[in-house]
């Protein structure tokens, strides 16, 4: 069985990933830093090391020449998120084996560590990839793309994390449990799950289950036969069966009564269902994916949602970033939704005023997406000419309580500084759970704290 070392400092993708390798075959070991990698290779035998290229605490390059210096035999792929060829062709020359760009899907990786182990055994061939280095990575060209026209795929570091993470586990079956506040897109980020997986020729269905009073949940979910129930005038296929070959996804989970997670656990447990009033079982074959704008952690502990179907729902998680977090982006989603309210109003507003944009910086947005979506489709619904002036905007997005809002507010270092203040409150100071929240390691934390000067 090969054993491979994977070498990331993002834990939730490094987790995610050896997951997905163990259960093909191979024993991965993972290492967070780079002085940690190197201890596990001195007392360990590896047949491949996966290492990513940029590391908070050490540079990817000299860790690569490290390797080789240990061990000249042993395989090394680099993967980065940053597709530049400069690297990769400098890593090819230092002895890596081979290079992969983030996002990629699982069968690429696999078909590439499978090539390297082969490449390994045949121990008289000795390729020289330094001179053809530059010509494979252009024609890999492996940013990607996801399948689907309603997501908008950022620029920034929090939509590439995310795009990262869709690639990752779209084509596998796990059920994903996607957190995030109101208006970040959720059902968008489940649709782009479904549409880039072996079940995007089936049906998704969304449910928002908040909406659901808890009497009518089963019938909801799981479809009635006709009479089984004072109303029940005709049978009914329930959400499940419409969903399957396909995906489900359950907005606001957390929102169920505690008969409607145990009867939710029994059905994916069991992948069969009954209709209500009938005693013939249903084999159903979906994926489920869930959502919650809510700490389902804190809700286990309360005793108000099942230990077991949490854990049941969160195979993978995903948290999706406010757009306070992906504010690079804004530009992008202004133009996105200018396109959409055109098209649906039948209206051809060519753009924004200097001073729309000015104020659609300094704004917070509380509704994330969802508000930037609503403010642009009002504003193209009351434009006459060909711009969108300040006059049309709703007066909050131009003033905060009476003052105009404050345009450095949003600087990428004061997003990064406000996100781990507001992580360490959450997580009371504990530093191991906020790095978790933020999905960094926690050297990375503590490098953050002293480069903001954060006296916490």
């Amino acid at each position: 069985m090969p054993n491979i070392l994977i070498i990331e400092d993002d834990a939730a993708f490094c987790q995610m990933l050896q997951k997905f390798l163990t259960k093909h075959g191979y024993t991965v070991a993972v290492s967070f830093t780079a002085p940690e990698a190197k201890s596990k290779l001195a007392v360990n035998e590896f047949d491949l090391v996966l290492t990513d290229l940029r590391l908070p605490d050490y540079d990817g390059i000299q860790l690569l020449t490290d390797i080789k210096e240990m061990n000249q035999s042993i395989p090394v792929i680099v993967m980065t998120g940053y597709a530049e060829v400069g690297s990769a062709v400098t890593a090819m020359k230092k002895g890596a084996l081979d290079y992969i760009a983030k996002p990629f899907t699982p069968d690429e990786i696999v078909k590439l560590i499978t090539k390297a182990l082969e490449v390994k055994s045949g121990a008289g061939k000795v390729v020289q990839r330094e001179q053809t280095a530059a010509t494979e990575i252009l024609k890999k060209s492996r940013i990607g793309t996801v399948a689907t026209s309603s997501i908008v795929r950022g620029i920034s570091e929090a939509s590439k994390k995310l795009d990262e993470y869709i690639h990752l586990v779209a084509p596998t079956n796990m059920s994903v449990l996607i957190t995030g506040e109101s208006g970040t897109g959720k059902e968008v980020t489940a649709k782009a799950i479904h549409d880039n997986s072996s079940r995007k020729g089936f049906n998704f269905i969304a449910v928002d289950c908040g909406a659901i009073p808890k009497e009518l949940a089963t019938s909801e979910f799981f479809g009635h036969i006709k009479g089984s129930f004072t109303g029940a005038v005709e049978d009914k296929i329930g959400n499940f069966e419409a969903a399957n070959g396909g995906t489900l996804f359950l907005d606001e989970v957390g929102n169920l009564s505690y008969e409607n997670q145990i009867q939710l656990l029994r059905a994916l447990q069991e992948r069969k269902i009954k209709r209500v009033g009938s005693t013939k079982e249903i084999e159903v074959d979906l994926r489920i994916i869930t959502a919650t704008n809510e700490d389902l952690n804190e809700a286990v502990e309360k005793g108000t949602f099942r230990e077991d179907l949490y854990h049941r729902l969160n195979e993978f998680s995903i948290h999706i970033p406010s757009l306070e977090e992906r504010f690079d982006d804004l530009i992008l989603f202004v133009e996105h939704f200018l396109e959409k309210a055109n098209s649906s109003l039948d209206k051809s507003v060519h753009g924004f005023s200097n001073e729309v944009w000015d104020a659609f910086r300094q704004y917070h947005w509380p509704g994330n997406l969802r508000e930037l979506q609503n403010v642009v489709k009002r504003a193209v619904l009351l434009t006459t000419k060909d711009e969108v002036q300040l006059q049309v905007l709703p007066k909050e997005v131009i003033t905060s309580n009476g003052k105009p809002l404050n345009s450095e507010r949003f600087s990428k270092s004061e997003f990064e500084k406000d996100r781990i203040i507001k992580a360490l409150k959450k997580t009371n100071f504990n530093k191991s759970k906020a790095a978790k929240l933020l999905q960094v390691t926690r050297k990375t934390l503590y490098n953050k704290i002293n480069h903001y000067n954060l006296d916490l």
